[in-house]
């Protein structure tokens, strides 16, 4: 399995074929452009059928094993075993270890359709982002450990991804991890997550400005490739290939646990911000996961469901990305996007390298098909099964207290963005997967607003917001970043 650019000719990409790894540490390819493989690895209807029977870590050395193929199978299925434990994924509204790491509730099975909720949150960190990063931690230790090198991770979130990083690496032999957040925008318990965190090879670093500032500095420095080389720079963004495949396991896991029968299709919809944990849906169904629709269930920054409505891909600029109750979704431009973009326009290389030149300069583009757009290749979304729709603040508030007066349940503010979305794309027989995203606890400023009382806490997070904070407060200047980076890795 040989990897290429969304932005090399497929020429060069001849000339230089890449491992899974040769890109597990590097993040952007020099060209600015991501990762995809040469052709996704299909899987059969007899590989299905075999992996019903399996737990979460088997399945993940199966579908991993496609593309790290360069990766001892021997290695690959201890660093799984070692990964996807009960232990570590316990079942964080009892407290309890569990088998079942990513289990499903039923939630409404009317005539409507049948609505089901994937738990995904039951990592260190209380988010699903856990499920790609502590595999991402192991994998990165793995590769260092053969080599005896280092490697200083530059990463940015909105949210979820810096204490999921954090937590994964913490400790890790060989790895530095510098996150950068948007000063005062994460929720309390987010910051107090991350901020808490007192390891000496944990760097963070609140930006005065938006998620979308964080993310550009994170790209501006993977692109200075000198600096990059000379300070080894790698991420652990969902630009970084390794985190997205891993995220592909959970979508198989759903499909197995929701049918009995590879006849049977299911959709799901994803809470999507910066593209990352849908685009994993969209390989999973390039692998021939029977996978009907893949919804994106955005907030009130709604680029990616204006451009699933209407072909338009419009950025917004920082002014314009609105703060909401849903923060690790306040995301105006969404990177992992071209990944699907060169897609869409039959993997021609040189016009994804146009179209996202033109976001630059432009600040967007328009597969329309109208008079004076870029394209036309918006007609073709409905191939890939896309979908999308909109949720907002007040839709939050009424979805968390409806699903707590049906069900029983808790649910965090960008799950609540995605059973709002679901509802409105239900098909009888085709059961919807809403893929949570967080615990409530995370964001229990708006589930106050939204119950009257505070969400359950797990055990060992009851006081976070209390606990001593170690950053920095940075603006935007990428020169200023490099130097406090380059001070602190000592290369």
């Amino acid at each position: 399995m040989h990897y290429v650019s969304t932005r090399a000719t497929s020429a060069s990409a001849a000339r230089n074929p890449q491992r899974f790894s040769d890109i597990l540490l590097a993040g952007l390819a020099p060209d600015g452009g991501l990762y995809l493989p040469e052709e996704y690895p299909q899987v059969s209807k007899e590989e299905l059928d075999a992996w019903r029977k399996l737990s979460y870590a088997e399945l993940a050395y199966e579908i991993l094993r496609k593309f790290a193929t360069d990766i001892p199978d021997a290695d690959l299925r201890a660093l799984t075993a070692k990964t996807y434990t009960p232990e570590v994924y316990r079942n964080a509204r009892t407290d309890e270890s569990s088998a079942d790491i990513t289990p499903l509730r039923v939630l409404e099975d009317g005539a409507q359709g049948k609505l089901v909720l994937q738990a995904l949150s039951n990592g260190p960190t209380l988010a699903f982002k856990d499920m790609a990063m502590q595999l991402l931690g192991n994998l990165f230790e793995y590769a260092l450990a053969k080599n005896n090198d280092e490697l200083n991770i530059f990463g940015a979130t909105s949210g979820d991804t810096g204490s999921a990083a954090e937590y994964a690496m913490r400790g890790k032999r060989g790895v530095r991890v510098f996150m950068l957040s948007p000063h005062k925008k994460m929720s309390a318990f987010q910051t107090a997550q991350m901020f808490s965190l007192q390891d000496p090879n944990i760097f963070n670093i609140a930006v005065d400005g938006v998620f979308d500032d964080c993310q550009d500095m994170v790209k501006a420095v993977s692109n200075d490739l000198s600096f990059k080389a000379r300070h080894k720079i790698g991420t652990v963004n969902s630009i970084n290939w390794a985190r997205v495949v891993a995220q592909v396991v959970y979508y198989f896991r759903g499909y197995l646990a929701a049918t009995t029968s590879n006849d049977q299709k299911v959709s799901f919809t994803v809470p999507s911000g910066n593209f990352g944990n849908i685009c994993a849906g969209h390989i999973a169904r390039m692998m021939g996961l029977p996978i009907d629709k893949l919804v994106a269930a955005t907030n009130e920054n709604d680029v990616l469901d204006e451009f699933f409505r209407t072909g338009v891909y419009r950025v917004r600029k920082p002014a314009e990305t609105y703060h909401t109750s849903s923060p690790s979704m306040d995301i105006s431009k969404a990177s992992n996007f071209e990944r699907f973009v060169y897609e869409l326009v039959g993997r021609d290389a040189e016009r994804t390298h146009a179209l996202f030149r033109k976001v630059d300069t432009h600040g967007g583009f328009d597969l329309s098909g109208a008079a004076g757009s870029d394209g036309d290749e918006w007609k073709l979304v409905g191939q890939y099964g896309f979908a999308s729709g909109k949720s907002t603040h007040a839709d939050r508030l009424a979805t968390i207290r409806d699903v707590l007066d049906d069900y029983g349940i808790t649910i965090d503010t960008h799950t609540a963005d995605g059973i709002k979305v679901a509802r409105e794309h239900l098909q009888p027989g085709v059961p919807m997967i809403v893929l949570e995203t967080a615990l409530a606890a995370k964001f229990n400023e708006t589930i106050l607003e939204a119950i009257g009382m505070d969400a359950e806490r797990p055990a060992g997070f009851e006081d976070i917001e209390a606990l001593p904070q170690r950053f920095v407060v940075m603006g935007t200047d990428v020169d200023t970043m490099k130097a406090y980076i380059a001070q602190h890795t000592g290369l």
